[in-house]
């Protein structure tokens, strides 16, 4: 939920940039991060809240969003995608991890 991704916003050591709109609840929220050891997700970490945006998301090996957003292994939302929801390898807070992701699509919500 968009609590747990706030309380991880709070309490993670990693180092985190929020982007895209004021915080609404309508809006989707998407966190992704550029490290992970075994089952966490860290690092440099990227926080957007917003609709309709292709995200531009090389390094990025985890992921984490409040609805299902696809993530791509080329740049404008490209090549060959995968979807959150059936994510094939779960992480902590329910983070999946994505090695190889260049950018993630945010669906109109």
């Amino acid at each position: 939920s968009k609590s747990d991704i706030d309380l991880w916003i709070a309490t993670t050591d990693a180092n985190v940039t929020i982007i895209g709109d004021p915080i609404n609840a309508l809006d989707t929220r998407v966190v992704y991060c550029n490290r992970r050891t075994q089952n966490v997700c860290g690092g440099d970490c990227t926080v957007y809240n917003g609709n309709a945006k292709c995200l531009w998301a090389h390094t990025t090996q985890c992921i984490w969003a409040s609805t299902n957003v696809g993530f791509c292994d080329r740049d404008n939302c490209g090549g060959s995608c995968n979807q959150f929801n059936s994510c094939g390898s779960r992480l902590d807070g329910n983070f999946c991890y994505t090695p190889g992701t260049a950018s993630i699509l945010v669906p109109f919500t």
